[in-house]
């Protein structure tokens, strides 16, 4: 039998690969990931599916996934349609009293709705939520600082409460929770628009998460951008948190992230390149790993 046809070649790569990820599957085994999908995964069908196989591949090795997602571009083109203008501060996008129920509207029954479906294509896993139900989220408004400048973001606002209880049963019951990030005020005024990364973040802190990882439109963080040699492959939260203010506005939200996820105890949190399909499981299950991991001090 000719063992070096081009056939046999790609069938020993592939076989190295699973034992190659069979110390990593076995360490994370009932352990929790949060995964905050984000980005042009988002937004490309088949980026969208190869991320909702991972969901399943991670459920069937015993991982147990919590995701939760954004949905910029799909808000931006719902709000743009209806005459609503879309302006961002900060890295946060300026949020209307009109914009909240598109908003609601776009999260929960459009974009959590797909990503149940397609997982469920395989499995009846996957469940929808969001931060209103079962008290899982509590938000207050906040606003941000752009070059010194107080800015009000309108109904804004961050996690500052989160109720882990039902989450975790559905996880326990081998369920794949799918959460978008609209959260009740504390006070009573109403729903807050909270960004992913942050709800993200405040949940794996929650649900004692063995990794946080975001799925974003960049390779990582750089020490020195645009200079793409500059990725950082590791860093820890002190020197993160050192560079966070000097970094482009939209990245401040996920490191700041990752950030949060690691001082809460989170082991480890990671930025990765959800434009490559499959990047989750090479950050999850390979040696080397792929975008920027956060360790703590």
């Amino acid at each position: 039998m000719d063992t070096t046809s081009p056939s046999h070649a790609d069938a020993f790569i592939k076989a190295g690969t699973l034992t190659e990820a069979l110390p990593w599957i076995r360490r994370f085994q009932g352990s929790i990931f949060v995964i905050k999908l984000g980005g042009n995964a988002m937004v490309d069908d088949a980026l969208l599916q190869a991320f909702a196989d991972d969901m399943v591949f991670l459920a069937t090795v015993g991982v147990k996934p919590i995701v939760v997602h954004g949905g910029g571009p799909q808000i931006s083109r719902a709000l743009d349609d209806r005459g609503i203008p879309s302006e961002f501060q900060g890295g946060y996008r300026v949020t209307s009293t009109e914009a909240i129920p598109i908003i609601r509207d776009v999260l929960r029954d459009h974009i959590s709705a797909d990503i149940r479906d397609r997982i469920n294509s395989h499995s009846d896993l996957a469940v929808v939520l969001s931060g209103e139900d079962d008290g899982l989220f509590s938000a207050e408004r906040r606003g941000a600082v752009v070059a010194g400048v107080d800015v009000d973001l309108g109904h804004v606002g961050e996690v500052v409460h989160v109720n882990p209880g039902a989450i975790l049963r559905l996880v326990e019951a081998g369920k794949i929770p799918v959460v978008s990030s609209l959260a009740p005020s504390g006070d009573g005024s109403g729903l807050l628009n909270v960004n992913a990364d942050s709800a993200a973040a405040a949940l794996a802190v929650a649900v004692g998460a063995e990794k946080l990882v975001l799925l974003t439109d960049v390779a990582g963080l750089y020490a020195d951008w645009p200079h793409t040699q500059s990725l950082i492959s590791t860093i820890t939260s002190a020197e993160l948190e050192a560079l966070v203010p000097t970094l482009e506005s939209g990245m401040i939200p996920k490191m700041s992230a990752c950030l949060d996820a690691v001082n809460g105890g989170v082991s480890k949190a990671a930025i990765i390149d959800g434009r490559l399909a499959h990047s989750l499981l090479l950050e999850a299950f390979t040696a080397s790993g792929i975008g920027t991991e956060v360790v703590a001090s």
